[in-house]
């Protein structure tokens, strides 16, 4: 009974930290529209810059390959964003002593940064098929896949680099290199015929990292 209640307890604080976080960027509208717009000016860039006589194989695999470090960096200007509120008006040092587990923090601002990629991709996608390739149901699960091992690693280090000066060149730093298996198997979803074993994958590196990052945190945020 007591490990039911805690159960209830914890789920009722990290639905609490997700609600102020979508209240944050209800009023504020900072983040959300500036992943839009970047985005959307990505791939129109990409559009571009993509040479017209490519054969066909060549021009999917590029396509996708762009697409996926679109949606790459449009996660990283959100994460930028994730603890600026909290630093900006010194509210971290609440979040740390209020009385809930500490790691209900992350999985709050996790949830919330899969929802602001959700709300992008619903724009980034269709943008996609119009300028480039149709969107299969393999590039789909393979995106909304990527974005909790993104979400779950890069709240983490989302916290680590909000207390410095240069967290906008930090992040991008540390979240790059652990990026590089979500890029893999992204692609690899998106091009194949057999994506089975790179949704796998993916499913396998969300789940590794989301008990790290979930175990760490307390550590992190604390320091």
């Amino acid at each position: 009974m007591t490990r039911a209640i805690a159960a209830r307890q914890y789920v009722c604080d990290v639905a609490v930290l997700a609600r102020k976080d979508a209240r944050l960027e209800l009023r504020s509208r900072d983040t959300v529209p500036a992943m839009l717009l970047f985005v959307v000016g990505a791939l129109v860039v990409f559009h571009f810059a993509v040479p017209v006589d490519l054969d066909e194989e060549t021009e999917r695999v590029v396509s996708f390959g762009l697409l996926w470090v679109a949606l790459l960096f449009t996660a990283i200007l959100g994460l930028t964003r994730a603890f600026v509120a909290e630093r900006e008006q010194r509210l971290i040092d609440a979040l740390v002593l209020a009385p809930c587990d500490r790691s209900a923090i992350w999985l709050a601002k996790t949830l919330a940064v899969v929802a602001f990629l959700l709300l992008a991709e619903l724009i980034a996608l269709p943008a996609f098929a119009l300028f480039f390739e149709p969107v299969d149901g393999a590039t789909i699960a393979a995106v909304l896949l990527a974005n909790i091992g993104i979400a779950a690693v890069g709240t983490v280090l989302s916290a680590v680099s909000a207390a410095s000066r240069t967290r906008e060149l930090l992040l991008p730093l540390l979240l790059l290199p652990l990026a590089i298996p979500i890029i893999v198997g992204g692609i690899g979803a998106s091009v194949t015929d057999e994506p089975a074993q790179f949704l796998a994958f993916l499913a396998l590196y969300d789940a590794v990292f989301a008990i790290i990052s979930w175990s760490t945190f307390e550590y992190v945020v604390t320091e």
